[in-house]
């Protein structure tokens, strides 16, 4: 390949649905010459004619996904030439949560690009496995699951381009049950098992902590009150103090007997309190669904 000048090159890539279009036109409107859906083949093909352009363009975006056909065909030794060539390659992965991209496609009525035929769910499970290593090789990896178009853009921007845009703290809200176990990946467990438990009241038994029901049976309770207090104080004294440290990603986890009622709805209102902050939030149920 031949010598070419320094550029910055910043691949957008991950799960479709997850707003790699959404991401591109941000750094389109930044100034990037942008590129959507470019078959890795032709990448340094491409970066050869951007540095020939007498527009002197210096910053480039790409999105590069499996709708290119030849997408995962020696991705490594081609982003390795570029930058022996002495460009910077930046490889920016978009994930989200099953459940959101499912939603995604069902509100497009598109079919998932990974198959010709199956269902969404099938095409979700064939894309992750293809770019396992993508994700692994990847200079940022960026959950969508809890962000709106516009938030993206500004993480993006503020990615990217270095702006005074607030870098948004990752947050990981779980419920799980401690008959199933602890979740291995929680930084913070909380017990709520002292609280009363709606599965022994007949009619909110058959219910999750999603329901209004059960969500008002639990917060009723006066322990429910004074817990909460405390509680959401000290996630929101922590939680800047973690950033000062230089801790990016915080896994809070909140654990009744079964993980389908107290925990669900403490882990709601938790949600919801932080839904104002500066945070980048995802949540998981883990065992609602079991009990």
């Amino acid at each position: 390949m031949t010598k070419l000048s320094k550029l910055r090159i910043c691949v957008i890539t991950g799960l479709s649905g997850s707003g790699k279009s959404t991401a591109i036109r941000a750094l389109e409107d930044e100034g990037f010459f942008c590129l959507d859906n470019l078959p890795l083949a032709l990448l340094q093909v491409f970066i050869e004619l951007v540095e020939k352009s007498s527009e002197k363009i210096r910053n480039v975006a790409i999105v590069i996904d499996i709708r290119a056909r030849d997408f995962l065909k020696g991705h490594g030794a081609i982003f390795q030439e570029l930058r022996d060539a002495g460009h910077k390659v930046e490889i920016y992965f978009l994930d989200s949560s099953d459940s959101v991209l499912i939603r995604r496609f069902s509100e497009t009525r598109r079919r998932h690009p990974a198959l010709i035929g199956g269902s969404v769910q099938d095409g979700i499970k064939v894309e992750r496995e293809l770019l396992s290593d993508l994700q692994r090789i990847a200079t940022q990896v960026i959950d969508t699951s809890e962000l709106n178009t516009h938030q993206l853009k500004e993480l993006i921007v503020g990615m990217v381009c270095g702006e005074s845009v607030p870098r948004l703290f990752n947050l990981h809200l779980q419920s799980f049950g401690f008959r199933y176990g602890v979740p291995i990946d929680s930084d913070l467990v909380m017990d709520v098992r002292f609280l009363p438990n709606p599965y022994f009241v007949p009619e909110l038994k058959a219910f999750s902590g999603l329901d209004q029901g059960v969500r008002e049976f639990v917060l009723a309770q006066p322990d429910t009150s004074e817990f909460l207090d405390r509680f959401l104080w000290f996630v929101d004294f922590l939680i800047p103090r973690y950033q000062r440290e230089g801790k990016s990603y915080l896994t809070i986890s909140v654990g009744c007997t079964g993980g389908r009622h107290r925990s669900v709805v403490i882990i709601e209102v938790l949600r919801e309190f932080l839904a104002s902050k500066q945070v980048q939030l995802k949540v998981t149920h883990r065992d609602m669904e079991k009990g």
